[in-house]
């Protein structure tokens, strides 16, 4: 039976009592900056500085390592298109296997060395042998590199240690310096997003001297190569970086001291800001939730509030080889009945994208709003589709559960999830909450969970980081332990062409059979970002993922 349009509104109605909204304040006085370096907070959950123990969900990591090291690649913040940094260009062999990057000869470490093809090669060989890079199955793609994973670890197991310094075993690496500027990698497979690849942290060259002696407490004496070098650093408390006058741009950096405060509280962030001891509020501290609407309506404060996409999808998995949920008829009738734009609008009171698939716009590969592939909001389909399944009206189907993070505002969205079920399907939902450290063991299959939510982001911007890495049944994550074979062979295809529309045709049909032929997921939003950005500091703009290219920016 269609819900009546009454007990729709009356739904809305109750959602909003239940969340309710902040109250309007008044705004706090503002004085004007009177220092000349720039200053951001960091969360709590700031370890340590090391690229090789950077991955996507170290915010603070990839913030500094973003200022201290250059990265092979870049990419154009308006078009996401890959461009040079350390590398001034690169090309390709006929078949897409190899690669050769020539490197700037103008790149120097901050003791004043150069840095050199060979520094690029010793630290891929680091990285995939030390047993300590997060990121280290992203170096796979080179040739023989996982098979000498595995045999390195086994010779570490046994306690042969002289493996990993052997020069026969390393020279089958698919990575060589072919002279001090030119680096040549060797492929598995045909890779054409692999010019993104290089950019992200598990390529991004190490000091080799510096870690060979202090080894894990190299960062103590960290040599580092980008626009900015570590000045001090007080842990827990505080770090301060300065302009690097060795960088080959240092002309063109006008912000010559960044102070970064570690903050424990998104409440005490946004205090010091509004007192003016903080100059932005970023990726690292999100404002608080219940703030929001103060900060909007604040004569002031709106016009320094801006919001923007920084390329991460929140989406629910279905642990699909377990009934109900490994059949597609209730998959779809879940998805149909969960109202996203309501939800974002009356409960997160956010500013996120409702999402009908799991790439993010301007990603490469991504699919435009207007192809309209996915699951929509429809309680009538949602319906139609549980009694095809054989429980209509909900009769006969099982208590589900649902996990999720210990996390304020998810909360919200979890309880209205499973309100929603229950109206629009009568499926009775049992929340599950896992703090963060236990979640990803909840996940593994086969897990007891019948749906749980994920939060994915960008390592760099091309579709086989989202749909590849993630939904591969081999080399994926596969939380959903759903296989698909026309979805591997699609994104299979996709990886090894060059051709970007093929490409992109390729990545479209994968989010087709992913959300809406099978259903394998239900992406929930797109996340955006709300900064908080000083008039006083210009040139700034968001990059959707990675760290902040303060190198461009100034202060007035």
């Amino acid at each position: 039976m269609k819900p009546s349009l009454f007990k729709y509104l009356s739904w809305i109605f109750l959602v909003i009592i239940l969340f309710g909204c902040s109250h309007e304040q008044e705004p706090v006085e503002k004085q004007s900056k009177s220092v000349d370096y720039l200053r951001i907070p960091l969360n709590k959950f700031f370890y340590n500085i090391d690229p090789s123990l950077t991955f996507w969900g170290s915010v603070n990591t990839i913030e500094l390592v973003e200022q201290l090291f250059l990265g092979l690649t870049d990419f154009d913040l308006t078009t996401y298109e890959v461009i040079p940094e350390l590398a001034t260009s690169w090309k390709a062999n006929q078949d897409g296997t190899v690669y050769t990057f020539y490197l700037r000869k103008d790149v120097k470490w901050t003791d004043g060395k150069p840095l050199t093809a060979h520094d690029i090669v010793w630290t891929v060989q680091r990285n995939l042998l030390s047993g300590k890079a997060i990121m280290f199955k992203t170096l796979y793609i080179l040739k023989n590199a996982e098979s000498i994973y595995l045999k390195n670890k086994t010779a570490q197991d046994l306690n042969y240690n002289n493996f990993i310094t052997s020069n026969d075993t390393l020279s089958s690496l698919g990575i060589r310096a072919i002279d001090d500027y030119t680096v040549e990698f060797t492929l598995e497979h045909p890779a054409g997003y692999f010019p993104s690849l290089v950019s992200t942290w598990i390529f991004r060259p190490l000091p080799r001297k510096v870690i060979e002696q202090y080894d894990d407490n190299w960062t103590d004496h960290i040599q580092t190569n980008g626009p900015y070098k570590l000045d001090s650093w007080s842990k827990g408390n505080k770090l301060i970086l300065k302009k690097n006058p060795d960088y080959y741009a240092a002309t063109k950096v006008k912000i010559s001291e960044i102070h970064y405060y570690i903050v424990p509280k998104p409440s005490l962030a946004l205090a010091m800001y509004e007192n003016n001891e903080l100059d932005i509020i970023s990726q690292s501290v999100s404002l608080p939730q219940s703030e929001l609407q103060r900060l909007n309506i604040d004569p002031i404060l709106r016009k320094e509030v801006h919001s923007k996409r920084n390329f991460c999808t929140l989406w629910y998995g279905f642990n699909t080889q377990k009934a109900p949920m490994n059949n597609v008829l209730v998959r779809k009738a879940i998805a149909a009945a969960i109202d996203k734009n309501n939800l974002i609008k009356f409960v997160i009171n956010d500013h996120h994208s409702p999402a009908t698939t799991f790439t993010p716009t301007p990603v490469f590969g991504a699919v435009e709003a207007d192809k309209e592939i996915g699951i929509q909001f429809s309680p009538r389909q949602a319906q139609k589709w549980l009694t095809e399944a054989g429980y209509p009206n909900g009769a006969g189907f099982p208590l589900i559960v649902l996990g999720h993070d210990n996390s304020d505002t998810l909360n919200k969205t979890y309880t209205s999830i499973s309100k929603m079920l229950k109206y629009y399907l009568n499926i009775n939902v049992r929340l599950q909450t896992f703090d963060r450290d236990s979640y990803n063991d909840a996940l593994k299959q086969p897990s007891s969970l019948d749906m749980f939510d994920i939060t994915w982001c960008a390592d760099y911007p091309d579709a086989n980081n989202w749909l590849y890495d993630v939904f591969h049944p081999n080399k994926g994550l596969s939380w959903i332990s759903w296989y698909n074979e026309e979805f591997v062979e699609t994104i299979e295809q996709a990886q090894q062409i060059f051709d970007p529309q093929e490409r992109k045709k390729l990545y479209q049909r994968a989010e087709t059979i992913l959300n809406q032929e099978e259903v394998a997921i239900i992406p929930i939003y797109f996340e955006n970002t709300q900064f908080l950005v000083k008039p006083w500091v210009k040139g700034w703009e968001n990059t959707g993922f990675g760290g902040q290219r303060i190198h461009t920016w100034w202060l007035e």
